[in-house]
């Protein structure tokens, strides 16, 4: 009887460190899954990022032509008033 529980002890003590083998190996796979979710995630993150920059460009690219297009809008309008200023001046003078 001794030597049963002598060789159930030893055949446990052999179990452990597989045991503890298997659940590192449980929390490895965990942490890889884990991992490859983070990565998923971050790169929807990354391609929505994108899609925002392309947008965002595309909006700067119309404010920089509407700003432009307000620039020479108003280099006319002033054209126009001194020309209409001129006029005038004429105009009196007859």
């Amino acid at each position: 009887m001794i030597k049963s529980a002598a060789t159930a002890r030893t055949h446990q003590n052999e179990l452990d460190p597989i045991d503890r083998l298997e659940d590192k190996i449980k929390r490895l796979v965990d942490l890889i899954a884990q991992m490859r979710a983070d990565e998923a995630k971050a790169a929807e993150a990354n391609a929505r990022l994108g899609q925002e920059i392309t947008a965002l460009r595309a909006r700067l690219a119309d404010a920089e032509s509407a700003s432009t297009e307000i620039s020479a809008l108003r280099d006319e309008r002033e054209m126009i008033r001194s020309r209409v200023a001129d006029m005038l001046e004429q105009l009196e003078a007859i």
